[in-house]
């Protein structure tokens, strides 16, 4: 089963209809005996990153999302979710994340509206099989003030908006979407389904 995570921030309703439309089965729980059990795990995630980890640490999950990563299992965060993957974030103020990426949360300083907000198109940078179905310019849907400054290792795919944004990132069983799959139309359904041969 693929659990979507439930600790009180995301669109989780459009995030599940999307993976059920690909055909994954699929269920927002916050009960860690099914997050303990879940062959999948996906960490969705709206507002900012203080918000986001207070509310992981309170909802108890923290330990079981490190349990899932180290027994291999596949972890896919989106927006928000992606960012708590990293080391550390400077999003009004400084707070440690998951750590499973090296790489700090960092403000958008560009000449440019923000928040990043609408679409971009993604600029591939390695071959992987959960990009197999999308193509070099294809376009995703943004919407954030704050980005990954990374390493670049486990970067995928990026977006130019000023700056390099990483937007698709892996790094083994680790993956992350800093836009919206589930608002990204065709491409997005594409990537999920991707997602969902990989975890089968």
């Amino acid at each position: 089963m693929n659990i979507i995570l439930d600790y009180g921030l995301g669109n989780l309703g459009s995030v599940e209809t999307a993976f059920l439309r690909a055909g994954i089965a699929s269920k927002v729980t916050s009960n860690v005996q099914e997050i303990e059990a879940c062959t999948s795990l996906v960490i969705p995630g709206v507002g900012a990153f203080r918000d986001g980890i207070e509310a992981l640490h309170l909802s108890g999950a923290i330990p079981y999302i490190h349990k899932h990563v180290a027994s291999g299992k596949p972890l896919l965060g989106i927006c928000l979710g992606m960012q708590l993957l990293y080391e550390l974030s400077y999003e009004n103020g400084k707070y440690a994340g998951l750590g499973f990426l090296e790489g700090t949360v960092e403000k958008l300083d560009v000449p440019y509206k923000i928040p990043h907000m609408g679409w971009n198109a993604l600029k591939l940078q390695k071959e992987d099989e959960v990009m197999k179905y999308i193509a070099e310019g294809d376009f995703v849907y943004f919407v954030h003030s704050y980005y990954v400054n990374s390493s670049n290792e486990e970067v995928l795919a990026y977006a130019d908006y000023g700056v390099k944004v990483p937007a698709i990132v892996r790094k083994g069983n680790v993956i992350g979407m800093q836009f919206h799959p589930e608002k990204s139309a065709t491409v997005g359904a594409n990537l999920i389904k991707a997602y969902g041969e990989l975890i089968s």
